[in-house]
């Protein structure tokens, strides 16, 4: 028996630490390495760079602009605009990283699961998957209740619709043992969403092309027209609750920025991906940054920040100017940003099934691309099944603390890549035990500033006087110990592509900020990360490591864009 559990766990062990090697790619665009059977069909490369950039606006900027931006600043003050201006820049260095590896990764679908799989192994791939794909059904089905709601708000400003519709139809019947919720619009509108990208990559990208681009002229008006109502009194004091206020916004703020990632899984379906993925990514990012600035100004500038509302604060500082007209475009711009982010969403979930389904981690079917729409259909209509599940009969937004988790835990893995893969550049094709060695270090030091990132968080999140802020010195002194011995104990290489700078003090930094944030959400988010894990562990037991391709010299050509298009 003994002898049994230990080939069990010698057998799982080896599983578990299989990784994916990183072969060249391909400068032309025309053939990549990967694992995909003879005579399936591939993605059809569509999307250029403009594509890519409206892709990462659409899936990070939705109807949260317009409240989250007024949420923040009732505690920051006008203050508000440098608490998104510090996310902004914490983001944009996650962006560098998840461009360098976009580049490095220019026609395989995955995203942040990919680049695990290749600088980490199996297990560690797999983890990754379940956390980010946990945060992309529930917010899938939350954005989705969302937009039900303000589609029955703009048929309540007809008079003969207003008052006449039930609370289930878009709002939300009442709770049923506190979570059941039915809602019947929600799995409508999500079926025409996946409908949609059933179709093809050409007219998701068109939907998704027309409701950005609405979304960012409402904005854009919104700002304009609000810049005349301005009053730089209230911008006076700037800071009224002092730094800390600001850099607490700042941490509400970064999940704001979220979404820009979704560039990255869209590799397959790019024109030029080496060149166009990490403009995409970056482009989509500055975009944001700078609407979510413009907002923050306009809305401290046109009312005091201590009156500003809590559901729907830049309606309300608009109506207080007597502009009624724009809290009617301000629910048109949540309507499209809604749509765009739910659309991107459907649409990265989709991919990153494609990329396990094609590694034999779950079921072969969702590998599957369908022979004339070049999508993959299975996993499409998986996701908009699991997604209509959730939002028709759950309330959702009880689950809304435990979000973000994934997300924060794809970005500090993607920056570990970063530097990982960078050390594996310089390893020779005889590994000797020294370089092993110095790889272990530097994954050592890596984990060190994890921690360091975590303990920080806590004395942050739970100090209550001068004295604990002082503790936070020492997490901080050894993460930059640790950064210095990436810096000057490893040695580092650019790649191919595009290279993100600073490497490691980037890469640590993001590294060391993220877990900060992982610290900051509620208790129940860190039980979820902890049972999460160890159920994705035991589903990789019984499942994943038996069925795992380990046959990794396929051949995949793509489908390229029409000739016209090209």
């Amino acid at each position: 028996m003994s002898r049994s559990l230990s080939s069990y766990w010698s057998e799982f062990c080896s599983s578990a630490l299989r990784s994916k090697p990183l072969g060249k790619s391909s400068l032309a665009d025309v053939v990549v390495v990967g694992r995909r059977k003879s005579g399936e069909e591939g993605l059809e490369r569509r999307l250029g760079a403009f594509d890519l950039i409206l892709l990462g606006i659409g899936a990070s900027i939705g109807a949260g602009i317009f409240v989250v931006t007024g949420t923040v600043a009732r505690d920051a003050g006008p203050g508000v605009t440098i608490s998104f201006l510090l996310a902004g820049a914490s983001c944009v260095l996650n962006a560098l990283c998840y461009a360098e590896l976009a580049s490095r990764f220019p026609a395989v679908v995955g995203g942040a699961y990919m680049y695990t799989y290749t600088a980490f192994n199996e297990l560690t791939a797999f983890l990754v998957f379940t956390q980010m794909m946990l945060d992309y059904h529930i917010g899938a089905a939350s954005i989705a209740r969302s937009l039900a709601s303000y589609v029955v708000n703009i048929l309540e400003l007809i008079p003969s619709v207003k008052d006449n519709i039930p609370n289930w139809v878009g709002h939300g019947g009442d709770d049923i043992f506190g979570f059941i919720s039915f809602n019947i619009l929600a799995p409508i509108l999500l079926v025409l969403l996946t409908i949609i990208l059933c179709r093809g990559v050409g007219e998701s990208s068109l939907v998704n092309t027309v409701m950005t681009i609405t979304k960012v002229v409402i904005v854009l008006v919104v700002i304009i027209v609000g810049a005349f109502e301005v009053d730089d009194s209230n911008w006076s004091p700037f800071a009224p609750n002092g730094f800390k206020s600001m850099l607490t916004g700042a941490t509400v703020a970064f999940f704001a920025y979220v979404g820009f990632d979704a560039v990255a899984n869209s590799a397959e379906e790019s024109k030029r991906p080496q060149r166009d993925l990490p403009i995409g990514i970056i482009g989509s990012l500055l975009v944001c940054v700078v609407l979510y600035i413009g907002v923050c100004l306009v809305i401290t500038g046109m009312v005091p920040y201590q009156l500003l509302g809590e559901d729907a604060p830049l309606a309300e500082a608009f109506k207080s100017k007597g502009l009624n007209f724009v809290s009617v475009l301000i629910s048109i711009g949540a309507i499209a940003g809604l749509t765009t982010t739910l659309l991107v969403g459907l649409y990265v979930q989709s991919r990153l099934y494609l990329g396990l389904g094609r590694d034999g981690l779950i079921p072969s079917i969702f590998a599957k691309v369908h022979p004339t729409r070049h999508t993959p259909i299975h996993s499409q209509i998986w996701v908009g099944i699991v997604a209509c599940v959730l939002a028709g009969l759950l309330n959702v937004t009880v689950l809304s603390h435990i979000l973000s988790v994934g997300s924060l835990a794809g970005y500090s893995v993607v920056a570990a890549c970063v530097m990982t893969l960078r050390l594996d550049d310089k390893v020779d094709t005889q590994i000797s035990t020294t370089s092993m060695s110095k790889r272990t270090e530097g994954i050592t030091c890596i984990t060190v500033i994890a921690c360091c990132g975590f303990a920080a968080g806590i004395l942050y999140r739970y100090g209550v006087s001068t004295l604990a802020y002082t503790f936070l010195v020492l997490p901080i002194a050894i993460a930059i110990l640790a950064a210095a011995g990436l810096q000057f104990r490893q040695v580092y290489k650019d790649p191919p592509g595009f290279s993100c700078p600073w490497v490691p003090i980037v890469p640590a930094f993001c590294i060391f900020f993220n877990i900060f944030l992982f610290a900051q959400l509620h208790y129940e988010a860190w039980v979820r990360f902890v049972v999460l894990s160890i159920v994705a562990v035991f589903v990789y037991a019984f499942y994943g490591q038996y069925n795992a391709n380990s046959v990794s010299d396929d051949t995949i050509y793509y489908h390229r864009a029409p000739a016209a298009e090209a």
